[in-house]
């Protein structure tokens, strides 16, 4: 299958990364677990956009948020195209946010309304494994997400214990990039039968209007398809 251009490089950092994620050494990752020695302390400042950018849903998190509450979704920001008519295409959902930022689900109490049913994401923060770049543009893996903003560190966690998060943590992470490269592969599909292409001055155009209040319209890929709809902050 062909890519399209603009997506190509994009396309194989997520396959490298991916191959990466399998790779990356689990007793490093159990180290890791275990030195930082992270326990929840119910503060909730992760289940905020102070603290979190959003919350990402894998596919099987979508159906079953869908099913607890069919309004408690919208597309994830950061949309990966924009086709030459200005419709955007995301790779998945995010749960919504309060006017103060907070989670959607969060109440009054600072607990979590859907705490048996939360989101993958949220029941393995702060850990995570992938690469992104330091303040000074070095590229490297990251594996805890908000160290010292929350919680309690140094509890003692047992190598069974760190060894099931570790686990944990890899699975969800190559679900989360299996699910991006679908959605690139599907994106080529849909774009290559409608004749479409990735423009990104359209996307930039968009973009500004979107940031100013304005509607866009946007495909959300969600259980194997593209789903449209009209969005605005």
């Amino acid at each position: 299958m062909k890519i399209i251009p603009a997506t190509e490089k994009q396309l194989e950092a997520v396959k490298d990364e991916f191959h990466g994620v399998k790779d990356y050494p689990t007793e490093e990752l159990i180290s890791i677990i275990q030195e930082v020695g992270f326990e929840c302390d119910f503060c909730a400042r992760c289940c905020t956009r102070q603290f979190n950018d959003h919350v990402f849903l894998l596919n099987e998190d979508a159906i079953r948020m869908k099913q607890i509450d069919n309004d408690c979704m919208e597309p994830a920001p950061y949309f990966e195209l924009c086709d030459q008519q200005g419709r955007f295409y995301v790779s998945g959902y995010a749960l919504k946010a309060k006017e103060d930022g907070s989670c959607i689900f969060l109440n009054e109490d600072k607990r979590c309304k859907i705490y048996d049913q939360r989101p993958t994401i949220c029941s393995l923060y702060p850990y995570m494994l992938h690469r992104e770049p330091d303040e000074d543009g070095n590229v490297d893996w990251r594996q805890i997400s908000g160290l010292n903003q929350h919680g309690c560190y140094h509890i003692d966690i047992s190598d069974d214990e760190a060894s099931e998060i570790a686990d944990q943590i890899k699975s969800y992470e190559t679900s989360y990039l299996s699910q991006l490269i679908e959605f690139f592969k599907k994106a080529e599909e849909h774009f290559s039968k409608n004749k479409l292409k990735h423009v990104q001055g359209v996307y930039d155009r968009e973009m500004r209007k979107f940031n100013k209040g304005g509607e866009i319209a946007v495909f959300v890929y969600y259980n194997g398809e593209f789903v449209g709809q009209s969005f605005k902050r």
